[in-house]
């Protein structure tokens, strides 16, 4: 845990959050700035900036936990979005997914994706490059 991190302090009760879910791993509750009805974090326990930052072991039950929140929360659309560093537009450096309902074009998240073609060569050269590091 980090002293100065908000969501180190939601997870030891320093701080009070609509808690949704709890376990030994994981917390997840409503967002307080939401972009739509519904919209929550889910965050593990262990602290970390990055997702890369995160054990294998705390992070096997982040996605299950955000699945069983968009099932129960029945959105028919929505985003599981996870930002790593501030040009990523990560706000907080802790580690967490956010479960944003998508409810009508003008609720929820919206995205700008602009495409590149990098080539086919460059393409095969980042997979091996990728693939000789896992």
């Amino acid at each position: 845990m980090a002293a100065s991190c908000i969501f180190c302090k939601i997870i030891k009760g320093d701080i009070p959050s609509m808690k949704i879910f709890e376990s030994e791993k994981v917390l997840a509750f409503l967002d307080i700035n939401p972009l739509s009805s519904g919209h929550a974090l889910v965050i593990p326990k262990h602290h970390g900036a990055k997702l890369t930052d995160i054990p294998d072991d705390q992070l096997s039950e982040l996605l299950p936990v955000a699945a069983r929140i968009a099932r129960a929360a029945g959105a028919d659309q929505y985003n599981i979005l996870q930002n790593n560093g501030k040009m990523a537009h990560q706000v907080v450096d802790h580690v967490h997914f956010h479960y944003i309902p998508k409810p009508n074009e003008q609720e929820g998240l919206g995205i700008s994706w602009p495409q590149q073609n990098p080539g086919k060569d460059k393409l095969q050269q980042l997979l091996d490059d990728i693939k000789s590091k896992m």
